[in-house]
């Protein structure tokens, strides 16, 4: 077998690789909403629009909204919708997609998360990478980390059943840009910044999709 279909086997299956992550985080419910177990324990009622065990609140609502606030009585609200939902396993999803998603807008490419953003934030985040072409600069950006997620904010509505969840992400990154031929017009490769960003992702509540779609952005 010739050295160029070699290579040509491991890009491909580099790709489905790739893509299959993708899926994971965003696609699936290994991502933002893992199907969790309900552990044997005693019997549940409800306060206050809350999930109450032996008097006490959910804490995978009140470890992230304060009790009684209206994001803690719309999270309550998704879960009695759909009681697989879990409120840490939707923050640990949307720090994974935060990282692809914002990782493809640098790189310039959004074709693989495409189909998990909303279209207007689509357009404008392609609009953005349109522009750097045209001015033909290139950006070169490296992801550190996330160094915080935090939930401020959530709504849902009972008729619909759609569900906005509000994130700030804070992570670190290198970023430079490049003209084509090389030079550096601005950032540093070796200088980690920290970029703080307020995202909101959508999804009906209890139906057969499990994808959360980001629906706006800000900072």
């Amino acid at each position: 077998m010739g050295s160029a279909v070699i290579q040509l086997l491991v890009l491909a299956g580099v790709a489905i690789f790739l893509i299959l992550r993708l899926r994971s985080v965003l696609g699936t419910r290994e991502g933002f909403e893992k199907p969790r177990v309900p552990a044997p324990g005693p019997s549940t009622n409800t306060r206050r629009g809350f999930d109450v065990i032996e008097g006490g609140p959910d804490r995978d609502i009140i470890d992230h909204a304060d009790e009684g606030s209206d994001a803690a009585l719309a999270l309550a609200a998704m879960k009695a919708r759909e009681p697989s939902f879990g409120v840490s396993d939707f923050l640990s999803g949307a720090k994974g997609a935060y990282e692809m998603i914002l990782m493809a807008f640098e790189n310039g490419d959004l074709s693989d998360v495409q189909p998990f953003l909303d279209e207007e934030v689509y357009e404008t985040l392609q609009s953005v990478i349109d522009a750097r072409a045209e001015q033909g600069v290139i950006v070169e950006a490296s992801f550190v980390g996330v160094r915080d997620t935090t939930l401020v904010g959530a709504e849902f509505d009972e008729s619909t059943g759609m569900a906005e969840i509000t994130v700030r992400f804070v992570c670190e990154l290198t970023s430079v840009v490049r003209a084509t031929d090389g030079t550096i017009i601005e950032g540093s490769p070796t200088e980690i910044k920290r970029q703080k960003d307020v995202w909101t992702f959508a999804r009906p509540m209890g139906s057969g999709d499990p994808n959360w779609n980001l629906v706006a952005t800000g900072e």
